[in-house]
């Protein structure tokens, strides 16, 4: 149960929005002392699909994976196809104008930094 709570959107707002557009990818956020490391699954999404934009503390990764050409009767879907919405509120200050992306293996990776302010500090006790 925590899980499933843990992976609940921020809003109804982007349930809502999510829902309409298509899809949800499942990711990993991670922090560390200086970034914010997001791990999402995307395969079959090629990155020229992959749009990334940010707003203040808000994250927000859209794109669409897109159905592919078959020659044969479908006869069963698991896999989802068509839009989808990431939409992450990070809980510190970005350094947005230093944000990086790479996708390989289907898995996209985006390192957003942190503001210099709000990056952790030693300071060493005299």
């Amino acid at each position: 149960m925590v899980s499933q709570l843990t992976r609940f959107p921020d809003s109804w707002e982007d349930l809502a929005s999510a829902r309409a557009d298509g899809f949800i990818p499942v990711a990993d956020v991670e922090e560390t002392d200086d970034a914010y490391m997001l791990e999402i699954e995307l395969p079959g999404v090629d990155k020229k699909d992959i749009d990334i934009s940010s707003t203040g503390r808000r994250l927000t990764i859209t794109g669409e994976r897109k159905e592919k050409e078959r020659t044969g009767v479908l006869r069963r879907r698991t896999r989802s196809v068509g839009r989808f919405v990431y939409d992450l509120q990070l809980p510190g200050e970005i350094d947005d104008e230093n944000i990086t992306a790479t996708l390989s293996d289907g898995v996209l990776t985006v390192r957003v930094p942190k503001a210099s302010n709000e990056q952790a500090r030693h300071v060493e006790v005299k």
